[in-house]
């Protein structure tokens, strides 16, 4: 298992490549919006799938997280801990809604928030940054994302300086040829 020093390095590497991919702050939004959507969309149909752990029900939602959530947390303590924290309101929530509707809107739920939340980036991407998205080059971009989206909230609310260089935007009369 790598240090959290070498785990710190890695990160701020991988998310040096993603940011090359998410330069403009629109681009950014799309993210945000679209990354809510889709973990909220992905997770919705897995709380209802209930599995006995330590005795208790728990959601397949939930236990096909916990790796995913864990590897944040190796990755950047303060920023997994901050996804953590949002992934437990976006499990209430699809864990509400799915609750509250029947099979079948809960799949047209399902469709809309994935569609949704796909366009947002497709978006962001197309308009945006004039650029095809970082996933089909790198495909562990997939898992990168909400790392990006919660390092810029917490840039944009004063902590993580360390991260505020490797992500700032480009200035407007940048020559990139992004």
């Amino acid at each position: 298992m790598l240090h959290e020093t070498e785990m710190g390095g890695f990160f701020q590497r991988q998310l040096a490549v993603y940011v090359e991919y998410h330069r403009d702050p629109r681009n950014t939004a799309m993210h945000v919006v679209g990354i809510l959507l889709l973990f909220t969309g992905a997770v919705l149909p897995l709380t209802l799938v209930k599995l006995p752990l330590f005795g208790f029900n728990v959601s397949l939602a939930v236990v096909l997280a916990v790796p995913v959530l864990i590897y944040w947390l190796l990755l950047d303590a303060a920023l997994g801990l901050g996804i953590l924290a949002v992934s437990i309101v976006l499990f209430s929530v699809a864990t509400t809604i799915a609750a509250q509707v029947g099979t079948a809107t809960m799949w047209a739920i399902f469709a809309t928030l994935v569609v949704l939340g796909l366009a947002a980036q497709a978006i962001g991407h197309k308009v945006f940054e004039g650029r095809e998205a970082s996933l089909f080059t790198f495909p562990s971009h997939l898992l990168l994302g909400p790392m990006f989206v919660m390092a810029k909230l917490f840039i944009a609310l004063g902590f993580r300086r360390d991260l505020a260089a490797i992500l700032a935007p480009l200035p407007a009369n940048s020559l990139s040829t992004r």
